[in-house]
């Protein structure tokens, strides 16, 4: 796990402040409540099922995988559990991470490319829709998508057309550098992220990552690292709010103490 503060510097300019420091100008309180609220997680129609390990690199996705033909993971750590139970379910597996020579272990239906997943293609770079196309071309079947790149999934959602984002059957992403919400510069560029993916699919679930300790702000706690499980709206049939957390099926990240998803992301 690597932190990411540093990272986003060239793309919000010097508007973050170094971690630990409270960020100005500050966000509306209001404001970070309303998205937090909106990301609240529905029950779907289908059960949550885990795939992957039990600990980091698995994820809860509800168990509506039949039809997927492809996963997309960009970010390939030291565990390639989660791509490995997707290929065993018939999924063709498309990786992409300039800063390793390969996936953890090796599958037939494993396909890595070296580039880092980015808002242009050149270089070491490559856009979402690039990919896709040169990964399945015209295929039309739904696909998943598995993100976890260090911060660099704002600027790359931001810049993937809708009608590619609604390829995609279920989305994974674990978001990163939450408590910079209440920096007003940072609120304000990553909050389209999650209104577009909100558009045509409906959050799931929510896991804090216990690999940092949360910050607590106006009655609102948010983790730094924080797994969103997102479904495509025209599959979850009706929904209600859920209620149980932790899920059964969710594990701690590391061995440090046990983060729990906080009331505020699921009741009043």
């Amino acid at each position: 796990m690597t932190t990411s503060i540093d990272q986003l510097r060239s793309w919000l300019g010097e508007r973050l402040l170094p971690r630990g420091q409270v960020p100005a100008p500050r966000s509306d309180d209001d404001a970070v409540a309303t998205l937090v609220r909106q990301l609240r997680p529905r029950e779907g129609q289908q059960p949550l099922i885990r795939l992957g390990p039990d600990g980091d690199g698995g994820y809860l996705v509800p168990d509506d995988l039949a039809g997927i033909t492809a996963c997309f993971s960009p970010g390939v750590s030291r565990i390639s559990g989660f791509e490995r139970d997707c290929a065993e379910r018939g999924m063709q597996v498309y990786m992409a991470d300039a800063s390793v020579e390969g996936p953890a272990e090796q599958h037939p239906a494993f396909h890595f490319t070296r580039r880092f997943l980015g808002t242009s293609t050149h270089g070491q770079f490559v856009t979402l829709p690039d990919w896709l196309h040169e990964s399945i071309g015209d295929n039309p079947g739904d696909l998943l998508l598995q993100m976890d790149i260090e911060s660099h999934e704002y600027p790359v959602l931001l810049a993937t057309p809708d009608a590619i984002l609604d390829r995609f059957r279920i989305i994974v992403i674990e978001f990163h550098l939450l408590p910079e919400l209440w920096n007003r510069h940072f609120f304000e560029l990553v909050q389209p992220v999650f209104e577009r993916l909100l558009r045509s699919h409906c959050c799931l679930h929510v896991h804090p990552n216990n690999y940092s300790p949360s910050v607590t702000r106006a009655g609102i706690t948010l983790f730094p690292f924080m797994e969103f499980t997102f479904h495509r709206r025209d599959r979850t049939g009706d929904t209600r709010p859920a209620t149980r957390f932790p899920h059964p099926l969710d594990r701690d990240n590391t061995r440090r103490p046990t983060a729990v998803l906080p009331r505020c992301w699921y009741a009043d």
